[in-house]
């Protein structure tokens, strides 16, 4: 069918239309104007947000890749230290390994110097609180051979005796201790004197010997050894060397200071004498 707008559609209709068109456009236009402060605005403040926003989200990802570092620093640092701490364990093991060999060498160094007795080492396994080792208890007893009145030797001479005597363990009384008298020789005249012990002369580092002989001519230097009428310690045993000599107020006796042959600290390892001077016969 052939469409004819002139005669099927009315000029005013087509005006109207035509108005509504323009009136439309005018509206969006002016609709434009207005929004148009309000873009600027927004963008004003849109803008600075969205920057802020990008910013935050950058310094979190900053921190998270330092954090992410920092995780893999303190892994890397954890594992240093577990392997610090094994070197140190390995090398504190090293240094007791070699503490035990140096005192098992010197009980072996102090064996051969009296051939004669049967022995046995011991470790030291309690002391007195207050530093010396006046007083110990050793991790042999019955059980090993040991007694009371057994000698206890270390480092290059004597040590101490046996006091007491239980199945696993002994206790020592180191020849520094107050209680401690000891019938000895000084050099090779083999002056009879006394040796007594005293923690507070062995703060000073030295023995006391009384009742020398003046006479004897004793002199600094002189090796001083178990006497061989002493009840219970072994002929021979040295106590350690005369280093000082003073006569007594009655001019027939001297006291003597002694440098001790034994280390009184930090002992560990000890030689027991397993013969008992009361079994045997010189």
């Amino acid at each position: 069918m052939k469409f004819d707008y002139k005669k099927d559609i009315h000029p005013k209709y087509l005006l109207l239309v035509l108005s509504v068109i323009c009136i439309g456009l005018f509206v969006l236009s002016a609709f434009t104007d207005i929004l148009r402060p309000v873009k600027r605005y927004t963008a004003k403040v849109i803008l600075p947000m969205q920057e802020g926003i990008d910013k935050i989200a950058g310094w979190v990802d900053d921190k998270l890749e330092e954090r992410k570092e920092n995780d893999k620093l303190m892994a890397e640092n954890e594992l240093l230290k577990k392997q610090l701490e094994d070197k140190e364990e390995a090398l504190l093991r090293n240094q007791t390994e070699l503490s035990e060999l140096s005192g098992l060498r010197s009980l072996y160094q102090l064996d051969q110097l009296y051939p004669d007795y049967e022995k046995t080492a011991a470790r030291v396994i309690m002391t007195d609180p207050s530093g010396w080792y006046n007083e110990f208890y050793i991790d042999k007893g019955l059980n090993d051979g040991v007694y009371a009145d057994c000698n206890v030797m270390a480092g290059n001479g004597l040590l101490g005796i046996v006091t007491e005597a239980y199945d696993d363990y002994s206790k020592v009384r180191a020849i520094i201790d107050d209680h401690s008298f000891i019938t000895a020789e000084i050099g090779e005249a083999g002056t009879v004197c006394t040796v007594e012990g005293s923690l507070r002369n062995i703060d000073d580092g030295y023995l006391i010997a009384v009742d020398i002989n003046v006479a004897a001519g004793v002199q600094a230097g002189d090796k001083v050894v178990t006497s061989r009428v002493s009840d219970r310690y072994h002929y021979g045993l040295t106590i350690g060397y005369i280093e000082s000599i003073t006569p007594d107020s009655n001019n027939l006796t001297a006291t003597a200071k002694i440098s001790p042959s034994a280390e009184f600290r930090d002992i560990t390892e000890v030689l027991v004498i397993l013969d008992r001077k009361q079994e045997v016969t010189y």
